[in-house]
């Protein structure tokens, strides 16, 4: 810095000095500067606080966005396109449940269930997923811009005012020590300052449409993630319901111990349940009921060299050509119709039958 630079520091602080120490009157500016400048540090105040909350809005969780942040600036450093995602409440949600769905199978329905629920909440994590993204393009992305630059510059100009301010009233209070000129040439910067900003501040100010715009956006974005999210669990509960409504109207399944058979090494007979006992003890046969049912079918009379089921559920025929059948009886196939209905036989009688009433225990041959 300059001697004359340093001497104009100085000059600018013991004006400053003296208005604040001393009482001395400085320059004051219109009521309409004031009600500008102070609609400005009103609109610095919100643009910081509300891109603040929006972004606790679409990321809540403090110490995870931290990281984010510090990933994202990462990749950028290193030049990779691809920035990591907040992980959503309803994706981790829907994981745990497509994954218990998994592990209990499709024979479940309510592992069907689970499923599809986790299904459907991947869907509105990827919704949020896309909220997040056009609020970021036409709402937060805006307002920073318009923080970084016309604010930013408003500010500047705002800091140099005041200096050349202070510097006019410095030379003002020693007129005559100071030469008129430098008093005039003083005056003149302050003004030229004064209309530079005043023009930027009423700009600023009077672009409401700019701003209603955006907030406009905002709002648009959020409708539309809404109305993707009640379509997505809209449809689920409509699932849900038929599902529950299958499960209702299902005949009600009855317990029934199975026999296990085991091998009698000694003679090639099939008694009734055998215990392991200490060489030279006879086989003696255990209770003929387990301790817990295991889905075991190897009855004495069934003939397991040839495709047959065995019937999880009564069903009685409402058509012409459909098979009879109870509970636990064993029907010999001979055909699979389509995805639900098989052709079998029973009883010298044979007709089409649904494929969920029966259990397969010998698979047709493959086509």
């Amino acid at each position: 810095m300059s001697v004359s630079g340093m001497k104009k520091q100085l000059h600018k602080a013991s004006q400053l000095l003296n208005e604040r120490l001393m009482g001395a009157e400085g320059t004051k500016m219109d009521d309409d500067f004031l009600k500008m400048e102070k609609s400005v540090e009103v609109l610095q105040s919100l643009l910081v606080e509300l891109l603040s909350r929006t972004t606790e809005f679409l990321q809540p969780h403090p110490g995870v966005r931290a990281k984010l942040s510090v990933l994202n600036t990462m990749s950028r450093i290193r030049g990779q396109g691809g920035a990591a995602g907040y992980p959503q409440t309803e994706s981790m949600l829907g994981d745990c449940m497509s994954h218990y769905g998994r592990e209990l199978g499709a024979a479940s329905e309510f592992g069907g269930a689970l499923a599809e629920a986790g299904e459907a909440l991947q869907q509105v994590a990827q919704a949020r997923h896309a909220l997040d993204g056009d609020i970021k393009r036409s709402f937060i992305g805006p307002l920073e811009q318009l923080q970084n630059t016309e604010l930013k510059e408003i500010q500047f100009q705002l800091k140099k005012l005041n200096g050349r301010r202070l510097d006019f009233d410095y030379k003002r209070r020693r007129r005559g020590k100071v030469p008129a000129q430098e008093v005039q040439r003083a005056w003149d910067k302050f003004l030229l300052s004064k209309e530079l900003v005043e023009r930027s501040m009423f700009v600023l100010l009077q672009s409401d449409v700019d701003q209603l715009s955006r907030l406009a956006a905002l709002v648009a974005a959020l409708l539309d993630f809404h109305r993707n999210a009640h379509r997505i669990l809209l449809g689920l509960h409509g699932n849900l319901q038929a599902r529950l409504t299958a499960s209702s109207n299902r005949p009600e399944r009855r317990f029934r111990p199975k026999k296990i058979r085991v091998r009698n090494e000694l003679n090639g007979s099939f008694p009734s349940i055998t215990r392991a006992v200490p060489s030279g003890e006879q086989l003696s046969a255990l209770p003929s009921r387990p301790s817990s049912p295991i889905s075991c079918y190897a009855d004495s009379n069934l003939i397991l060299d040839q495709p047959c089921c065995r019937a999880m559920y009564s069903f009685r025929p409402s058509h012409a050509g459909e098979l009879s059948f109870s509970e636990g009886d064993v029907i010999v196939l001979t055909n699979q119709v389509d995805a639900n209905w098989f052709e079998g036989t029973l009883a010298g009688q044979s007709g089409l039958f649904p494929v969920s009433y029966v259990d397969v225990l010998v698979p047709l041959p493959l086509p």
